[in-house]
């Protein structure tokens, strides 16, 4: 084959005796397991109650309207929204900071990891929300919106950050979450940073160049394509943290599944749900960042 012709296709691959047997043998176990729970199990199972919470028939429109549960994926998406945007930020300056020659910033940085990744997330969200809500919003004075101040009208407002009402509450989880989750995307900014060879460095200084100019011109650019893939699974990773939240107060959507399953006793029927709810969220996620990877991959040919 000539050097300069593209690489074959590659074939695809068939499934074998031995992978539909698996595939049997799984499915079997599904089906016996819901034949033993619904024989075994004394539950009366009602989906409308809960599917309810999805969406609502309102009366005075005539039309379906969104209801408890969809409001809490809102939230949820906009908790996952800004605190990766925040994470992302934290995670690239400390990233950074780990690998300077300066010692004062390396042991910043390498506090704040080890802090955060051996503490654990339910301990550090109590400790870290209540400081934040006691201490640093009052200072700046996010405990005096209500729903009379100006944004209450905002369309796009309530779009990024919801209720005016509940801003202090839900900036709080914001920064919980991209405190915490700040620390893992400073281990990837870390590797991606160090997986560009020294020579890259070297050669860059030898011309010249600034160590600012040597990270931002050359060693960024290659360290990216590096952290881009890791970045995209912490995203989908703090979708479904953001369920901790829940346990101070904020209306994401495990606080709402909780609501919805004391309100209608359908325990079964709205975790089941939201679970599907949750998984459907972070697989589209998890195609959309495999399609965009590949299409990066394409381009760069």
């Amino acid at each position: 084959m000539d050097r300069n012709s593209p690489p074959p296709a590659p074939r695809r691959k068939r499934l074998t005796p031995v992978d539909i047997a698996i595939f049997a043998a799984v499915a079997a176990l599904v089906v016996y397991t819901g034949y033993r729970v619904n024989a075994v199990l004394v539950y009366h199972w009602n989906w409308p109650r809960v599917l309810n919470f999805v969406l609502r028939y309102d009366p005075e429109t005539g039309r379906y309207v969104a209801n408890l549960l969809l409001y809490g994926l809102a939230t949820t998406l906009r908790l996952a929204l800004w605190g990766t945007v925040l994470a992302t930020v934290i995670g690239i300056v400390m990233g950074y900071w780990r690998t300077v020659d300066n010692l004062t910033l390396r042991i910043l940085s390498r506090s704040y990891v080890e802090l955060i990744r051996n503490i654990p997330p339910l301990v550090f969200i109590f400790i870290f929300y209540f400081f934040i809500s006691s201490q640093i919003f009052p200072a700046l004075g996010l405990d005096d919106l209500d729903a009379e101040g100006p944004l209450v009208d905002n369309w796009l407002f309530a779009v990024l950050f919801g209720d005016p009402a509940l801003l202090s509450n839900f900036l709080a989880g914001v920064l919980c979450l991209a405190m915490f989750e700040g620390a893992y995307v400073t281990e990837i900014v870390r590797a991606g940073i160090q997986a560009v060879g020294r020579g890259q460095w070297e050669a860059a200084r030898a011309i010249g160049l600034s160590r600012t100019n040597v990270l931002r011109d050359v060693i960024m650019p290659q360290a990216l394509r590096k952290i881009l893939p890791p970045l995209a699974g912490q995203f989908i990773t703090l979708i479904k943290d953001s369920s901790i939240v829940s346990l101070i107060s904020i209306q994401e959507l495990t606080f709402a599944a909780t609501e919805v399953s004391s309100t209608t006793t359908k325990v079964f029927e709205t975790w089941i749900l939201v679970g599907a709810m949750y998984f459907v969220l972070c697989y589209s996620f998890a195609l959309l960042f495999g399609w965009l990877e590949r299409r990066a991959a394409r381009s760069r040919r």
